[in-house]
């Protein structure tokens, strides 16, 4: 890392063609080819403001194996407009180990109060009617270490909620949706709703890493937030029933980890089971329904006025995002056309 780099510059705060340096989070880098078959650094350069696609062009396969996939680097370069986006051109990268200082600019965080969030989860499980619902959820909240790591987790590496503090800003709007869907469908049983998307993703907490970058632990590439949210529930139901002495209702448990198993809605995403209940139903609709509208609003209207993955409309003349794959690679318009009245 060069000693006397520029001061630094956070994504959010980028304009088109400027030059920039710093440390950064580097994701997916991948080494690929132009079309006269000259290798190239493809990646995602990202701090806590954003993310933006980054490329090096005359990348020799032997200084492509010196950087991390997913970790961090120190990149210098410039930025420039491509398409209605902004993307970095990098001059030079090498990999890097921030300092617990530097981690604070670089690994993003929800923008809402995380106490709070936590709060709300806590008396929205509270109004739970069935006691040995009611039981279940005390078992979870009262699990310390679990609970703060809920607070603390994203819900994704980069998809969506991808930022501290994500899984609980995902899984509390699910169940604030859930209170507006429910009462729609009188025959729906809103504790399992409640329950089921509470639990959904805890496995996150083991198969994410998230104290240096963004990543996935070894348990979480060998066995998936899917099922070890399922063997977690097991643990904490006979955990209730050997403290509490109580006997869960026939097929209770067994209904909540079809809803965990289930919950990505099909085999190809991800799903172990397709859902086979109302519930198991209802909770795999609000999850799609939340991930796919973060993606959405991240990408065709960020926070910030231009820079990041998403870019500005005005500053880079972008009507349309790049493809978002996640969303069937669709283009998404940006623009707001009641916005302006």
């Amino acid at each position: 890392m060069p000693d006397n780099k520029p001061a630094r510059q956070f994504i959010a705060e980028m304009k088109p063609n400027e030059r920039f340096s710093g440390l950064f989070c580097i994701v997916n880098a991948q080494l690929a080819a132009t079309r006269n078959g000259d290798p190239y650094l493809a990646c995602l350069l990202s701090d806590k403001s954003g993310r933006v696609p980054a490329r090096k062009w005359q990348m020799p396969p032997e200084e492509f194996k010196r950087l991390p996939t997913d970790g961090f680097v120190y990149a210098e370069g410039r930025t420039q407009p491509f398409k209605g986006e902004l993307q970095l051109i990098v001059d030079i990268i090498d990999p890097a180990e921030p300092t617990s200082a530097e981690l604070r600019d670089l690994l993003p965080t929800t923008k809402f109060d995380i106490a709070q969030m936590f709060a709300e989860v806590t008396q929205r499980l509270g109004t739970l009617s069935h006691p040995a619902m009611k039981a279940l959820a005390e078992a979870y909240l009262s699990d310390e270490m679990l609970m703060d790591q809920f607070r603390t987790a994203p819900a994704a590496q980069m998809m969506h909620h991808a930022y501290l503090g994500g899984l609980l800003e995902h899984t509390l709007n699910l169940m604030r949706l859930s209170d507006v869907v429910c009462p729609l469908y009188p025959k729906i049983s809103r504790d399992l709703v409640l329950m089921g998307l509470f639990l959904h993703d805890l496995g996150k907490t083991r198969e994410l890493s998230y104290d240096a970058g963004f990543g996935y632990t070894d348990r979480g590439q060998l066995i998936g937030h899917i099922v070890d949210g399922a063997i977690m529930l097991h643990d904490k139901s006979q955990q209730v029933m050997r403290e509490k002495a109580m006997r869960f209702p026939p097929n209770s448990i067994t209904i909540l980890q079809h809803i965990i198993l289930s919950h990505h809605g099909v085999p190809e995403f991800g799903a172990a089971k397709i859902p086979a209940t109302p519930e198991a139903l209802l909770v795999s609709m609000l999850d799609n329904l939340d991930a796919k509208m973060a993606i959405a609003l991240d990408a065709a209207r960020p926070d910030r006025a231009s820079g990041g993955e998403g870019g500005g409309e005005s500053d880079l003349g972008g009507n349309f995002t790049e493809k978002q794959w996640a969303l069937g690679s669709v283009r998404l318009f940006r623009g707001d056309p009641l916005g302006q009245v």
